[in-house]
């Protein structure tokens, strides 16, 4: 694509964003890097987190342990050399903790801080952390958390040690001209309890009350008293359930609504475990669900149907003067070892096929390169 595109000021470029739903690092995957937690979990059916590096060896073949902190990227890092995108965008479902606060919710995800060089050779700017295992392990887990990626020069959004600070965006600098604004917010239906939302006084996530046109209303204020005239607003939103291809009609309509309101560029949901449909509403992005990026789910019998291992990196490319997507490429791989590797021809016709299923009833094709690369199509 053109560096310099009808409709964008000939000195700001496009900006190409990075990313991804959920990136899990904790439990199965924290055992095999260099400093693992304390195994022990609280699951109803298992107790040890190591559990769940057998059972991936058991299905996909051994894991020389320890690895070393850029071996979860795999190929994935060769693509992020390749595209080179501006900023780079996670859902880190995860707490870097190695506090014992668990909390009783029965799934309990964390990873050591020993750990977090894990990220930094992704070269993540953004961590989101509106999700549903932020607090696994209490809030003295969520401010270790904060600390542990603050350390390492990430920033966050979505959690805070107070309500301000959750809501804040993160703001990631484009040169000396643009910024991206990350907004991220959760909803109950994610599986989020009401009692981990922040507030004046206690750390927390930005909780939203409902999926209502007042909710979107009083969100979309908060970002344009923030956003200035070359900045992307990206709103991260983790919301709905972990399995099924279906977009409920409240997450569509509260997704219109905050559009219809321009301020925000794009609309970055996660929650499912495997991708789901897109829609470009008003030239804008909807990303309802993007999937895993990275699990420790090898072996775990139960949504077979689902291809959870097939998973996506997402890159999209906006007008930075109207926030217009431009193009949206989406590169498949899969999860095996607990490390990303390119997807083969077969797996990237079956994406596509999904995909297209799916996004058909939202107004939106996907083609498939010869380099097994997915394109969104939309007019």
């Amino acid at each position: 694509m053109d560096p310099v595109i009808q409709g964008v000021r000939s000195d700001i470029r496009p900006v190409t964003l990075f990313l991804c739903g959920d990136f899990m690092t904790g439990r199965g995957v924290d055992q095999v890097l260099p400093h693992p937690s304390q195994p022990k979990l609280y699951e109803p059916y298992v107790q040890s987190a190591v559990d769940y590096v057998e059972m991936a060896e058991s299905t996909n073949g051994r894991i020389l342990k320890p690895v070393g902190f850029s071996y979860i990227w795999g190929d994935a890092a060769e693509e992020l050399t390749r595209v080179s995108p501006n900023a780079r965008i996670v859902n880190l479902e995860t707490s870097i903790t190695t506090c014992e606060d668990y909390d009783p919710k029965g799934i309990n995800y964390r990873m050591h801080p020993a750990n977090t060089p894990c990220l930094s050779v992704g070269k993540i700017d953004c961590c989101v952390l509106a999700n549903n295992h932020v607090l696994d392990w209490g809030r003295s887990g969520l401010k270790e958390t904060l600390a542990s990626l603050r350390v390492a020069g990430m920033k966050t959004a979505g959690a805070g040690l107070s309500l301000a600070e959750a809501t804040e965006p993160a703001v990631i600098e484009i040169g000396d001209k643009a910024r991206v604004l990350v907004f991220a917010a959760c909803t109950e239906d994610s599986g989020i309890p009401r009692d981990w939302a922040a507030t004046d006084r206690e750390p927390g996530v930005a909780l939203l009350p409902d999926l209502s046109d007042q909710t979107a209303e009083r969100l979309t204020e908060r970002v344009r008293g923030i956003k200035g005239e070359h900045d992307i607003a990206v709103l991260s939103i983790h919301w709905g359930g972990n399995w099924g291809y279906g977009v409920p009609q409240e997450q569509q309509r509260f997704a219109h609504r905050v559009l219809d309101l321009a301020a925000v560029d794009l609309i970055h949901g996660h929650s499912s475990h495997h991708p789901k449909g897109i829609e470009v509403y008003r030239d804008k992005p909807i990303l309802y669900g993007c999937g895993d990026l990275l699990n420790d789910y090898e072996g775990i019998a139960g949504y077979e149907d689902f291809r959870s291992h097939l998973v996506l990196m997402y890159f999209m490319k906006l007008d930075v003067s109207t926030g217009r997507l431009l193009a949206l490429e989406m590169t498949p791989l899969e999860i095996r070892r607990f490390r990303l590797q390119k997807a083969d021809g077969q797996d990237a016709r079956w994406l596509r096929d999904m995909l297209h299923r799916e996004g058909k009833r939202l107004g939106t094709r996907v083609s498939l390169g010869a380099d097994n690369r997915l394109a969104l199509q939309w007019r």
